[in-house]
């Protein structure tokens, strides 16, 4: 198989919270897509490459196809967690059944979709965030070094920090809230549940609060809008680090940048742009450079065919 018009492309995005998969020929026609749980490699590679097969797997069937087409993949896999070099290396020495794969981090791909593979920089906001921009051929990243310790202004650190506050308002050190008694009640408003709750809990597991915070902001609810200006701070901080890189488009991608953006500043709202396309779509512009290499290398002069 030496066409290139019989590859198939695979664009993966595994994020903290699910991973997406679409399946398209080589002139971009959509023929499936598939979803699966969260892939972040930080969560183990074998539970990363557990979502990432199961979606692609989806995406297969989907096309009718079988597990003979697996020769004709080229597929580029967008992997939260990927940003650190051991995780990356370890993604990329594990057995996966396609042609040929590319392992990024998920933020390289969303950047490469929100500026349709042009120069510019993203804010990923969804169960965690980081900045990432491409630049005359450099990539820059800022932040997104993994929750706890980083992540400022995602889904995690949100729910985490609504957590927090709901065990100050317990001990008398700060007042309730409506949001504070929601979240307590979830607890049955024992305080220990949290402490027991907390230990094995996941970034997805913390996310999931995000809601209750963004629509008790909207009902002016003080923790709620605290929260929220404290997250649009740490986005701020992000954008303003890409923007002293040389970034002049920046976008904001992730299922909460919708809800931060509001709370943004006008310096960093004034360089934002509506992406282009998704991480899914990045992956898939990746898997396409792939593919026309390797067609390249199979139809060189010299090369056995």
């Amino acid at each position: 198989m030496n066409a290139l018009a019989d590859f198939l492309l695979l664009g993966i995005d595994g994020g903290g919270s699910r991973c997406r998969a679409r399946l398209c020929n080589i002139s971009g026609t959509t023929l499936s897509e598939g979803v699966a749980g969260a892939a972040n490699l930080r969560l183990g590679v074998e539970q990363s490459f557990a979502s990432v097969l199961q979606a692609t797997t989806q995406c297969m069937n989907g096309a009718g196809l079988s597990s003979r087409d697996f020769e004709r993949v080229v597929a580029c896999v967008a992997l939260a967690g990927a940003s650190e070099p051991s995780q990356l290396e370890a993604a990329r020495r594990h057995e996966h059944p396609y042609r040929i794969a590319v392992f990024v981090t998920d933020a390289q791909a969303a950047c490469v979709g929100a500026h349709g593979g042009r120069d510019g920089g993203i804010i990923v906001i969804g169960t965690g965030s980081i900045g990432w921009a491409e630049l005359n051929g450099r990539q820059y990243r800022v932040g997104g070094w993994g929750w706890p310790i980083s992540d400022e202004g995602s889904g995690a650190w949100l729910g985490c920090e609504a957590l927090r506050r709901a065990l100050w308002a317990y001990d008398g050190r700060m007042p309730w809230s409506a949001l504070l008694r929601l979240l307590f009640a979830k607890f049955r408003s024992d305080p220990h549940a949290i402490v027991h709750w907390m230990t094995g809990a996941s970034p997805k597991d913390f996310a999931t609060f995000a809601p209750d915070i963004v629509e008790h902001a909207l009902a002016n609810d003080s923790v709620a809008v605290e929260l929220l200006r404290l997250a649009g701070g740490h986005v701020d901080a992000l954008a303003q680090r890409l923007i002293d890189f040389g970034v002049d488009r920046l976008s904001l991608v992730g299922g909460l940048a919708a809800s931060i953006e509001p709370w943004l500043t006008d310096s960093t709202r004034h360089h934002l742009v509506a992406p282009r396309g998704d991480a899914v779509a990045g992956a898939l512009q990746l898997a396409r450079k792939a593919a026309e290499s390797l067609h390249r290398g199979l139809t060189a002069p010299g090369r056995s065919r």
